[in-house]
C-alpha cells in the first residue's frame, strides 16, 4: 500500500514538473518572438538560416553517434 502511495507522489511531481517546464518554454517563446522578428529583419547577409542548419546537422551528428551512450535510447521506456 506503502508504494502505490508513493507512485501516484512520484508521478504527480514528475508531471508537474513537466507542466512547469513546458510552461516555462512557452513564456520564453512568446517572450523571444519581437527578438526573433527583428534579428530576421536585419540579416542581410543570410547568416541565421545557415546558423540554423549548421545547429540542425549538428544535432543529427550527435543523435547518429549513439555509440558513445548506447542506453541513451531507454529514457523513453519508463
Amino acid at each position: 500500500m506503502q508504494t502505490l502511495s508513493f507512485e501516484i507522489a512520484t508521478t504527480f511531481l514528475d508531471d508537474a514538473a513537466a507542466l512547469a517546464s513546458g510552461a516555462i518554454r512557452i513564456i520564453i517563446q512568446i517572450l523571444n518572438q519581437p527578438v526573433e522578428r527583428l534579428a530576421n529583419a536585419c540579416d542581410v547577409a543570410g547568416v541565421l538560416p545557415r546558423r540554423r542548419a549548421f545547429r540542425q546537422a549538428l544535432r543529427q551528428t550527435f543523435r547518429r553517434r549513439s555509440c558513445l551512450l548506447p542506453l541513451r535510447g531507454l529514457r523513453d521506456l519508463t
